[in-house]
């Protein structure tokens, strides 16, 4: 399907976050909509799937006016969006989630739908368990289900949220090539995103929106200077920061064993001390998850000790951690992060000590420190689902602890474009320079040598490298990942 939008607007209160769209998308194209964090991308694709409502303005698919609300309604049209974080039921299995809104009545052909899950899957060269629990499978491959999913409800307009944050190198290569099937057989995809290495990749033709408005459009070959030009002004410096000399050990593991993820934690040993930046790589399920969780308290270790400033930790629960200045950050922002239907103002009380009086004036007053502090696209009475990816991200890091011992951080620039990044690196390197220690993953290798002081490779469950970025480059941590040390 062709889609043209006409002076597409958007409010949100005082928020214009759609100003005036006007955009054309070829049938069969794979299209970038490039832009910075608060730029409105996602508020116009949610507009597109049916999950917001436009202020004014008009959508035509073929040519023809369409008018319809809500996401039911767009699927019918054959509009689909796979969002950043997927839409599923974690508690459910692969195939159970796979039949949602394809299966109806009491008696579902199990059998059916399994041979057409299993079908898509050797299409597209996905390898998901269709009796798997959603729970277990990594960020990219919910996406893999939610995408085949939506494929069989016969979506003919694919749109993507930033679908290559968090997810490995391997599983960007597997998704880009189901992208270019479909797009060869005539699906239009609509790729939102922040990364122009996404975009030269794989798109055709590219629109850049910066503060609600068209800033400019683009064919290849993309002309990557004009790009970033359009999307920042002038691209930002990149954040530095001095050689420290790092303090006393704030957290020590010694012969730490878990289960978790696809490969557990094997007898793992290592200390952060005050002021050190530690960075995590690695394939997703090697080992970092859950490190950081039980570093946090968040889960307990089957063997071995965990030392936080010296005290033995291992059993205690998060709120125990917490209480000694552990601070985490989760990479499912609306899962374990934030809670959905909740406002900002809502989240910041919830923050407060506990009393029988919310002390809501207070919050009120928070929230507005934090919006304008962190840069929050949004007001204290929006809920977290209406914020962009982008902005929840921001609004987790308002909530954090201001003065933490020990920042555990899961993708902490998430779905952030590279000056909220830079920015970001900003403040949690203020807390560093004032001896909080912190632990960060990533799957971004150039942007954790360029911020760590460490880098701590995780292979398989062990880590197999621990070597200080000065003394490493982006070849030999590769061939680490990848378990060829």
């Amino acid at each position: 399907m062709k889609i043209t939008l006409r002076d597409i607007h958007k409010h949100y209160g005082k928020v214009h976050a759609n100003d005036g769209i006007n955009m054309e998308i070829a049938r069969g194209a794979i299209h970038g909509i490039l832009g910075e964090n608060g730029a409105g991308k996602s508020t116009l694709m949610k507009i597109l799937a049916g999950y917001v409502q436009k202020t004014n303005g008009t959508i035509l698919l073929d040519g023809r006016p369409v008018d319809y609300r809500g996401t039911a309604q767009a699927t019918r049209l054959g509009i689909g969006m796979l969002y950043q974080d997927p839409l599923d039921f974690p508690q459910l299995s692969v195939l159970e989630n796979f039949m949602m809104g394809l299966s109806h009545g009491l008696y579902s052909n199990y059998s059916g739908y399994r041979n057409k899950l299993e079908d898509s899957c050797d299409f597209f060269g996905f390898n998901l368990d269709p009796d798997a629990p959603v729970h277990s499978l990594t960020v990219g491959e919910r996406q893999q289900l939610e995408l085949i999913r939506l494929l069989a409800l016969g979506v003919q307009i694919l749109i993507l949220d930033e679908p290559t944050t968090g997810i490995s190198s391997l599983q960007r290569e597997i998704l880009f090539k189901a992208l270019r099937k479909l797009a060869s057989q005539q699906k239009t995809i609509l790729l939102v995103s922040h990364k122009l290495d996404d975009v030269q990749a794989l798109c055709d033709r590219s629109t850049v929106l910066r503060e609600g408005k068209v800033a400019g459009e683009m064919d290849q070959p993309f002309d990557t200077r004009t790009l970033l030009e359009w999307m920042f002004g002038t691209p930002p410096p990149p954040p530095t920061r001095p050689e420290i000399k790092p303090g006393q050990v704030t957290l020590a593991m010694e012969g730490v064993f878990a289960s978790g993820g696809h490969a557990g934690l094997r007898n793992c040993n290592m200390t952060v001390r005050q002021g050190e930046v530690v960075g995590l790589v690695g394939l997703e399920g090697s080992g970092q998850g859950i490190f950081l969780r039980l570093a946090s308290g968040l889960e307990k270790p089957e063997k071995g000790t965990i030392r936080l400033h010296q005290k033995l930790m291992a059993g205690r629960d998060y709120h125990t951690f917490k209480s000694q200045g552990v601070t985490f950050l989760p990479t499912a922002r609306l899962e374990e992060g934030l809670i959905p239907g909740l406002t900002i103002t809502e989240h910041f009380a919830l923050h407060q000590e506990k009393g029988i009086i919310i002390p809501w004036e207070m919050s009120r007053r928070q929230a507005d420190e934090g919006i304008e502090l962190f840069r929050i696209v949004g007001t204290p009475s929006s809920t977290v689902e209406s914020l962009s990816g982008g902005n929840q991200q921001r609004l987790l890091l308002a909530l954090m602890s201001t003065a933490p011992h020990l920042l555990l951080l899961e993708q902490p620039t998430r779905g952030l474009d590279m000056e909220s990044a830079r920015w970001v690196w900003q403040q949690l390197m203020s807390h560093a320079d004032k001896g909080a220690g912190i632990i960060f993953s990533s799957v971004e290798l150039e942007e954790t040598l360029l911020v760590a002081d460490r880098v701590l490779v995780f292979f398989n469950g062990t880590v197999v490298k621990d070597v200080k970025t000065r003394d490493t480059n982006l070849n030999e941590l590769g061939r680490a990942i990848a378990g060829t040390v």
